[in-house]
């Protein structure tokens, strides 16, 4: 009898970020990606958000690494994070670990972990866990797949993938290995991206978006072009760098995310841009605007990033006006598409001729559509399938193609975050839960929990009253106020009747409990908060936040 092997999500699952999973054989742990996820618009004030690593931390001592499947941060982000209260190695292609350490290495905690480079088709053991790193395609380079050996058979992760047949360094997703495992082994347990689970048909190559740019800077002849794109899309950057070039002009990156990784790209030979055609954005300015084309960062619209500066006219580096063209060579994650809209208006506003994905074909997606996901099901023959990676709607789709690609209706699972699921003799079965809620990063992690958010969003929605007052404890009589200062729920200036009437109100409620004896200050408290609370409901139908404060002399 095979000892039973778990995995246990902590993030990716029902939500496109904070990936994060560890699989358990013989008592040890191997982390599969850590990553992070940028905050909701109704996440009010938030810089990040991060795995729930509390059940982990309790058991540190077995973790044995952390296999980062590729360069994105919504893989190894969290990382920076977790290594302040954990130790281990970390796992990965080097342009994978060269991406992930830049935050690492900020945060002071290189110390804390070792990097340990794996390359292409290669299988390696770390402790109990015997590994083999598969290539794949996505829109970062040197991403990989991840299969399992454990006593239960084969877990394959597929990490994020693409079936690109021309992609820009001729890397290609290796079904070929994939298929020699289903053949020979078989793949017990199928992992699956599920991003576009939802999307008919197969993905565009990456190599079809370098024909548009090129064709763009020809239409744009005279005109200063600014693109932006993910700092991470080292393909991306090749392709704008070279279509830009062989119109004669040269290249300027703004940003320091981008800066450090097309230079990070070019020491590993990834990214080749001759020397005297990449300059220093300072060395640009005074040429002429037809010689120059800017590889920017902020392609999602973040608020202060490169791009958001230049459309707010901030820019320290460039000004830009209807001379100029800015191509969005992305598409916006879900839940950025609002604060790219303000972009793209913010760029219109200032004359600047934009392109983006909804007006020309400037980007590619790296996740893998139907029909990629259908191929590789029917390679891998999978015998239980969970799909991981994408929001729940992307989840319940792809379980549905397993279904017709003929994995029995019993062994797929659909889980959530915080699930643990475990393969055994008898089969896969959920086994338990764990906690999997949101961290959320504001300046500094650990500071702030739903209870903060919530707050934040009743002092956005319907502003704060605050009502002060001083009793003496000895007599029960009322001191001073009470006083009402408000923010957000009403003009004070223009409402002094509406506040004289709430004054009225509470000093009317106060009096009535003092004349009872009642001093205690959290009892006199409540009774202000009640009374405040009433008062502004039945006069303005609104619910601002009560804050009473009720000194005692």
């Amino acid at each position: 009898m095979a000892k039973p092997v778990s995995v246990t999500f902590l993030g990716g699952l029902g939500e496109i970020g904070r990936n994060c999973a560890a699989i358990e054989v013989d008592g040890k742990i191997m982390l599969l990606d850590c990553g992070l996820m940028f905050p909701d618009a109704d996440m009010l004030g938030i810089d990040l958000v991060l795995p729930d690593l509390s059940w982990l931390k309790a058991r540190a001592k077995d973790i044995v690494g952390c296999v980062v499947t590729h360069g994105h941060e919504d893989h190894h982000g969290a990382l920076a994070y977790a290594l302040r209260d954990l130790s281990f190695p970390i796992i990965g292609s080097a342009l994978t670990l060269g991406f992930a350490s830049n935050r690492i290495d900020e945060a002071g905690l290189m110390d804390r972990t070792e990097l340990i480079v794996v390359r292409d088709g290669e299988r390696r053991k770390f402790g109990p866990f015997d590994l083999e790193f598969i290539p794949v395609t996505h829109s970062v380079p040197h991403g990989f797949a991840t299969a399992f050996h454990t006593p239960q058979g084969t877990i394959l992760h597929t990490g994020d993938w693409k079936l690109d047949l021309t992609p820009v360094d001729g890397r290609l997703t290796d079904l070929a290995v994939m298929g020699a495992i289903a053949q020979n082994e078989g793949v017990r347990l199928l992992l699956s991206d599920s991003t576009n689970a939802d999307q008919h048909g197969h993905s565009r190559s990456e190599k079809s978006v370098g024909k548009v740019l090129t064709d763009l800077m020809a239409a744009n002849a005279g005109r200063r072009v600014v693109t932006a794109c993910f700092a991470s899309h080292v393909h991306r950057v090749q392709q704008i760098a070279d279509a830009a070039i062989a119109q004669g002009r040269v290249v300027a990156t703004l940003g320091l995310s981008m800066k450090k990784n097309v230079r990070l790209a070019k020491e590993m030979g990834l990214l080749k841009i001759p020397d005297d055609k990449l300059l220093d954005i300072e060395d640009v300015k005074d040429l002429e605007p037809g010689k120059v084309c800017v590889i920017s960062t902020g392609s999602q619209g973040e608020p202060m990033s490169a791009l958001a500066l230049m459309a707010s006219a901030e820019s320290r580096w460039l000004t830009l006006d209807e001379h100029d063209t800015v191509i969005l060579s992305s598409h916006p994650i879900p839940g950025n598409e609002m604060n790219v809209s303000k972009v793209i208006d913010g760029l219109v506003r200032l004359g600047v001729r934009v392109v983006h994905s909804g007006i020309e074909d400037v980007h590619a997606t790296g996740h893998a559509k139907q029909e990629e996901l259908k191929t590789l099901l029917s390679i891998v023959r999978p015998e239980w399938f969970v799909p991981v990676h994408g929001e729940y709607r992307h989840l319940v789709a792809h379980a549905e193609l397993a279904r017709v690609m003929g994995v029995a209706d019993s062994n797929v699972l659909i889980c959530e975050d915080g699930d643990k699921v475990t393969l055994s003799d008898k089969g896969l079965a959920r086994t338990g839960r764990v906690p999997a809620s949101y961290v959320y990063v504001d300046g500094i992690v650990g500071d702030v929990g739903h209870g903060v958010i919530r707050d934040r969003k009743v002092l956005a929605e319907e502003g704060v009253v605050v009502v002060i007052a001083t009793v003496d404890h000895d007599t029960g009589e009322m001191v001073t106020g009470p006083e009402v200062i408000t923010r957000g729920w009403i003009y004070a200036a223009e409402a002094e009747d509406l506040l004289d009437e709430m004054r009225g109100v509470i000093a009317q409620q106060l009096l009535s409990a003092l004349g009872k004896g009642d001093s205690d200050v959290e009892s006199l408290q409540r009774i202000v908060r009640k009374a405040a609370g009433k008062f502004v409901s039945d006069r303005t139908k609104r619910r601002p936040m009560i804050v009473p404060v009720v000194m005692s002399l």
